[in-house]
């Protein structure tokens, strides 16, 4: 670690202790050359999430297209915006867990029907429409029916 006034790279480690929920370590360090003291933070890297489109391209997971998606299909619904910045939190962290590195955006896009349904029905039928790529009224009505049925969200 340079020292941010002298640059020198020796230095020791004054105090350690946890920080931000347990996400990071915060060490305080002193410069041996100059003696200044200055605080750095240690956190995990975390391996990044790929994800594979139906034309087979490979992306980066973003969060945020996941939060655009469902802005958009809940717009104008008693839907909470953090609601669904936590929804694709979960998603996230299911992959996370889960140790996958690779995701199609099929499973990506069935774990958000699973728990949109629970959240806003119209909501879920906006997203299934444009996410199973919708093309007729009839399209709408077989989703209706599977959705007041009660069972998961079919795979197209």
């Amino acid at each position: 670690m340079r020292c941010p006034t002298c640059t020198g790279v020796d230095d020791k480690v004054v105090d350690s202790r946890m920080a931000e929920d347990g996400t990071s370590i915060r060490r305080r360090r002193e410069c041996v050359g100059c003696g200044r003291r200055f605080t750095t933070f240690e956190r995990i890297e975390e391996s990044p999430i790929t994800v594979v489109k139906r034309s087979g391209d490979r992306i980066p997971f973003d969060r945020d297209k996941i939060v655009g998606g469902l802005r958009a299909a809940a717009k104008n619904r008693p839907v909470a915006d953090q609601q669904l910045v936590d929804l694709a939190a979960a998603i996230e962290e299911r992959l996370r867990v889960e140790g996958r590195e690779v995701v199609s955006t099929e499973s990506i896009g069935l774990q958000v029907l699973e728990r949109l349904r629970d959240l806003d029905e119209v909501a879920y039928l906006r997203f299934a429409s444009v996410y199973k790529v919708f093309e007729e009224p009839a399209d709408f009505a077989r989703e209706l029916r599977l959705l007041t049925k009660g069972t998961a969200p079919k795979r197209h």
